[in-house]
């Protein structure tokens, strides 16, 4: 089958739909039912083993800008997605973190930086990471990385997001190598099956080994 050309084929459809051409329509209901429209009108699929992570700009709790593609230039980069604000702070991933923070020495010993993203609607939603971010006592070792995405940007590139009444984003954990590619994946599609830091550390050091 042939691939609809988005400069060529497609605004010519697009054009004859304009003129009220129903056959044009029905070409490009087929198109939409066949998937055969370009890939760059296609939902992302999410990183796996193997796929370049796709860059990101977030910002911190401080306005400082973080850029993905820099973190990974200088080393392994682990990238773990919380559920961030669904309407109430997540317990399960402040268990999460909590267990990544004893694990710190660790992934300093490894080289390795640790980004954790807390998604969310924008409103509010650097009140809420700060407060996430010393709930229940926690005390965030200075080279974790916290972000925030405001309106779900970075959830959205990744396709992790979770679209349901009092969802966020599937919690995620990733881990990049310096190139930018992702060497492990976990994607959970339900509140619990989270990594633990332990399993993390292993894949970093496999990483690190070759």
């Amino acid at each position: 089958m042939t691939t609809y050309n988005l400069h060529g084929r497609m605004a010519s459809i697009l054009n004859r739909l304009l003129r009220g051409n129903r056959t044009a329509l029905s070409h490009l209901a087929f198109a939409l039912l066949t998937g055969s429209l370009p890939i760059a009108l296609q939902a992302a699929d999410i990183p796996k083993v193997g796929d370049k992570a796709p860059d990101f700009t977030l910002k911190g709790l401080g306005d400082e800008t973080v850029r993905l593609g820099e973190l990974t230039a200088k080393g392994n980069v682990v990238l773990v997605v919380l559920r961030g604000w669904p309407g109430y702070q997540c317990p399960i991933s402040d268990t999460q973190v909590h267990d990544f923070m004893a694990s710190a020495a660790g992934f300093a010993e490894a080289k390795t930086q640790l980004v954790f993203v807390y998604p969310g609607p924008a409103n509010d939603l650097k009140a809420h990471a700060e407060e996430f971010k010393s709930w229940k006592g926690k005390q965030w070792p200075k080279e974790f990385l916290y972000l925030l995405d405001p309106d779900y940007s970075m959830v959205n590139a990744y396709n992790l997001r979770w679209d349901a009444p009092r969802e966020t984003a599937y919690p995620s954990t990733f881990v990049l190598d310096k190139k930018g590619v992702v060497r492990f994946a976990r994607i959970s599609h339900t509140h619990g099956d989270r990594t633990k830091a332990s399993e993390v550390l292993a894949e970093v050091k496999k990483v690190s080994e070759k």
